[in-house]
């Protein structure tokens, strides 16, 4: 099993989500995120500057089966990007093992 950590621009997080049940990633959790990113320059919009030294993203938990990782990076990686500095970044890294509570299952039973 990996776990897939994913931070993604808040804009994106609904074209994600969809993304991500059409190939049955049914279950994740997600929170909302403060980071410090490589662009230090600030921007303007309709006349008023801001700074984007702190980038508001979205930070995805995502828990899958070894043969269903390649799928969920794909996804991700298609649905989250708009091309431009700041789309975000992608960890994966091993989960030795996971249990469903109400059923004791474990393994790839206690994840589906």
């Amino acid at each position: 099993m990996k776990k897939v950590e994913a931070i993604i621009r808040k804009s994106k997080f609904d074209e994600v989500k969809k993304a991500l049940h059409e190939i049955e990633v049914n279950f994740f959790s997600y929170w909302d995120v403060t980071g410090v990113g490589n662009e230090k320059q600030g921007h303007v919009y309709r006349g008023i500057s801001y700074s984007t030294s702190d980038i508001q993203r979205r930070y995805l938990v995502i828990v899958v089966s070894d043969d269903f990782l390649e799928r969920t990076i794909n996804t991700l990686l298609d649905s989250a990007a708009t091309g431009n500095v700041g789309d975000g970044k992608i960890f994966v890294s091993d989960v030795v093992e996971a249990y469903r509570i109400r059923t004791k299952e474990s393994g790839s039973a206690g994840i589906n």
